[in-house]
């Protein structure tokens, strides 16, 4: 597994309405096309956010990026609401949220404008929300979406097991600290449309004339035990506690302590604490139904089982890394003003990390990056 400490935050989502809420709605960014977020002046400003004055509102985005304003890339952007909210400043019910705003869109364009670019977004927020996004400016808040590292590739497109293919968003190959500057359809077409046809076949062509591997084969009949057990193994604990229990408990110490900002210290704590709530999970996890039909409960508690391994990976690179880069922000390397501070004399590498065995400490592996044509630099949005 490659870089996985990268984790795509993304700025434009609809705020929790409550601290059970397990999942956030992910409005599109093209809303910051003609939206202007900002916050009240005033702490606890009780009025609707549509009678509070221009001069009364704090556009934070305008006022620290000139440049870009609200168009700078997510990390950017989602670190800048957070403070917001951080601050005391945060709006809604929950004080967990920051405006969305389409009036001066709205008063420049038309509302039929607005309507024919934005219409499903607004009709989907208003169905959500019981607000009205084109009278009252939306509420955002940012969420996590997308880890942009994966399994680790070669130059083919192969893992490091001999022809095991991985394409599309679950390789590391090409996205980085920053997948939205080129989205992910470079992976999605570029891998499966232009690479892998050009590739896998170099792998396919030696095989042909000989027969595949029979479905008796030793190495079926392992690997079919093998998952045989795992899913006794979970049906058989009977414990106290839902997987949606420790779904939500790793996910509350992975968003508290290597969420937008990570430091050593809050590191150092998820990494202690995901080992003993993962010991917790196979003692007292309760898995309903059984392992002979469709059984949802059952997959999700696999699930959960490889996220509690893939949350320990995350936090362990995230620890390791002592720079912050796109969507690594440790609070220990920023710059005065609070932006991301690189250190590409001794982070300009790929952390690949190779599983040793369960319960044991991955090998970390180097692959250095060297760029010919665009270098590496400190990314300024002023």
């Amino acid at each position: 597994m490659a870089n996985p400490c990268y984790t795509q935050i993304h700025p434009t989502c609809i705020p929790a309405s409550d601290d059970f809420q397990s999942k956030l709605t992910l409005m599109s960014e093209s809303l910051r096309n003609d939206g202007r977020i900002w916050v009240p002046d005033r702490l606890d400003d009780p009025r609707s956010p549509d009678q509070i004055p221009a001069a009364e509102r704090d556009y934070f985005l305008e006022r620290r990026y000139p440049a870009f304003g609200n168009l700078v890339p997510r990390d950017v952007a989602s670190r800048a609401a957070k403070r917001e909210v951080d601050s005391g400043r945060g709006v809604g019910p929950l004080k967990n949220g920051v405006f969305l705003d389409f009036s001066d869109a709205t008063a420049r364009l038309g509302r039929d404008v607005i309507e024919e670019r934005y219409g499903n977004l607004f009709q989907m927020y208003e169905r959500i929300t019981g607000e009205d996004p084109y009278t009252v400016p939306m509420r955002i808040y940012p969420a996590v979406h997308y880890m942009m590292g994966g399994l680790w590739v070669d130059y083919n497109l192969m893992s490091t097991v001999p022809g095991l293919y991985v394409l599309g968003e679950a390789n590391f190959s090409d996205h980085g600290a920053n997948r939205l500057g080129a989205s992910a359809l470079i992976q999605g077409l570029a891998d499966g449309y232009f690479v892998l046809p050009a590739t896998i076949s170099d792998y396919l062509a030696p095989l042909l004339g000989t027969d595949p591997v029979p479905s008796d084969h030793q190495v079926f009949q392992d690997a079919e035990a093998q998952v045989a057990e795992q899913v006794r193994a979970l049906l058989d604990v009977r414990g106290s506690r839902s997987v949606d229990y420790f779904h939500r408990e790793l996910g509350q110490v992975l968003w508290e302590n290597c969420g937008m900002e990570r430091s050593q210290a809050s590191l150092e704590k998820a990494l202690a604490e995901i080992p003993a709530l993962r010991d917790e999970f196979h003692k007292d996890v309760r898995v309903l139904g059984d392992g002979e039909s469709l059984n949802q409960s059952l997959e999700k508690a696999g699930r959960v089982a490889d996220f509690l391994e893939f949350g320990e990976l995350l936090c362990r690179d995230a620890l390791h890394r002592e720079e912050s880069c796109g969507g690594h922000f440790r609070v220990e390397h920023q710059t005065g003003d609070g932006e991301a501070l690189r250190d590409d004399e001794h982070f300009a590498y790929v952390g690949a990390w190779e599983y040793t065995g369960d319960n044991a400490h991955p090998t970390l592996h180097r692959e250095p990056l060297e760029f010919e044509t665009v270098h590496l630099a400190q990314r300024s949005y002023k």
